[in-house]
């Protein structure tokens, strides 16, 4: 299972990375090999406005659908398109292959998350 130092993760297995005031997200290598083969991923509007702890999107696989939630609040500035035509790039790499970018509305919400030695522990568990 990669981990990656210096992303953010929450409790429901996203990954935060931060440049500035943007936050780029995405599922974790763990979500992505509990889930198994994804076959469909559905992400949000542009400009959307979405709070914290707020499901963003699903990705289905052949064994279930999952919702996906905002691990800090903000609006979508970005959505990775390609996921739409081959969510399979989710199992390729889930770090390479994020989900949206926002622009997030408190950084102090990035303190309430795990960095990668306590995730590696809830992963572990």
């Amino acid at each position: 299972m990669k981990i990656i130092e210096g992303l953010k993760y929450s409790n429901d297995h996203e990954w935060v990375k931060v440049d500035g005031n943007v936050a780029t997200i995405g599922i974790t290598d763990y979500a992505q090999h509990s889930l198994g083969d994804i076959v469909y991923v559905e992400l949000p509007e542009l400009d959307a406005k979405i709070e914290k702890d707020e499901a963003f999107g699903t990705v289905e696989s052949v064994k279930a659908a999952s919702d996906v939630y905002l691990p800090v609040s903000g609006t979508v500035i970005k959505v990775n398109e390609a996921l739409v035509d081959e969510p399979e790039l989710l199992n390729a790499d889930a770090f390479e292959n994020w989900m949206i970018c926002i622009e997030m509305d408190n950084q102090e919400e990035l303190d309430e998350l795990l960095n990668a030695a306590d995730y590696e522990k809830i992963c572990n568990d």
